[in-house]
């Protein structure tokens, strides 16, 4: 069960020197770091200009959230593990895509629903004029590619080959709530809770499925429908929504300007899902111990 569940073994015939600097998951973790920033500098090249627009300037942050890491990780897979892409598959796009997706979307409709019942989220007007396309390749698809690839596809994958699940999910929980530490508004509490709620969700969805797909659909839609849907700040960026909203009470409910994601709502909420999810992961028997243990 635990080789079928890690993507990549080192070959047995590998010499020693080669395993050390090519396959152990240092070095895969290196080479991955060396492979964004080269795709990222490539992405600096393409011309633009200074009138460019919105959705022009959107595209081309697309490309340095999203593709750079996509390409990348496509590279380390096929060049350097010379594996198949499992984990996003093109099979399984349309249908895990649509599972996140909607996993996503109502996993913080139910938080906003939660709130709104504890009348700490209020309604105050619409947006018809939202730039929702906007946000749904920055916050939406950009976030949901490129962090997943980065924190689950390559963070927490190469972590639990040697040091297994329970270490690389809080791993890369840590250092998923860390980067957030640097957003408008941000405070500990706000990156713990991002670290708790999304990072060991987020971890907990890859273990039980192996899918990238699931994980970049689930956090695309959470960050969509938070800030396009219901106008609440993503992560502590402004958010324009087709609903104009305001928080009120406490921060430790509402969230306070960083948004739900720092509300006691939406860390119980995404913990009970992390329960269930770790749940399945125990009776099937999907935790991976560290290697000296395999």
């Amino acid at each position: 069960m635990h080789g079928n569940q890690l993507a990549f073994t080192t070959p047995v015939q590998a010499p020693r020197w080669k395993r050390w600097l090519v396959f152990s998951p240092l070095a895969r973790l290196v080479f991955f770091v060396l492979l964004l920033i080269v795709f990222s500098a490539a992405l600096t090249l393409i011309p633009h200009g200074p009138d460019e627009s919105p959705i022009g300037k959107a595209l081309r942050g697309l490309g340095f959230r999203a593709v750079a890491p996509l390409l990348a990780y496509l590279v380390l897979v096929k060049l350097i593990e010379r594996r198949p892409v499992r984990e996003l598959s093109l099979r399984r796009l349309a249908p895990d895509g649509a599972l996140g997706l909607a996993a996503g979307a109502l996993l913080f409709s139910a938080v906003v629903g939660i709130l709104w019942l504890l009348g700490s989220y209020h309604v105050i007007g619409s947006n018809p004029g939202a730039h929702w396309f906007v946000a749904a390749l920055t916050v939406g698809l950009g976030a949901g590619i490129g962090e997943e690839i980065m924190f689950r596809g390559v963070l927490y994958r190469l972590v639990e080959e040697g040091l297994g699940s329970w270490i690389a999910l809080l791993v890369s929980a840590l250092f998923f709530g860390a980067v957030h530490l640097n957003n408008p508004g941000a405070t500990l509490w706000a990156g713990t809770a991002i670290a708790i709620e999304a990072g060991i969700l987020f971890g907990l969805v890859y273990l039980v499925t192996r899918s990238l797909w699931i994980c970049m659909g689930l956090h695309a839609a959470w960050n969509f429908v938070q800030g396009t849907v219901y106008g609440i700040p993503v992560s502590g960026t402004k958010a324009d929504g087709w609903l104009v909203s305001t928080p009120s009470g406490p921060d430790w409910l509402s969230g306070g300007v960083f948004g739900a994601e720092a509300s006691v709502v939406a860390l119980t909420l995404s913990l009970l899902v992390s329960a269930a999810l770790l749940s399945v992961a125990l009776r099937r028997g999907l935790i991976v111990p560290p290697y000296w243990r395999r």
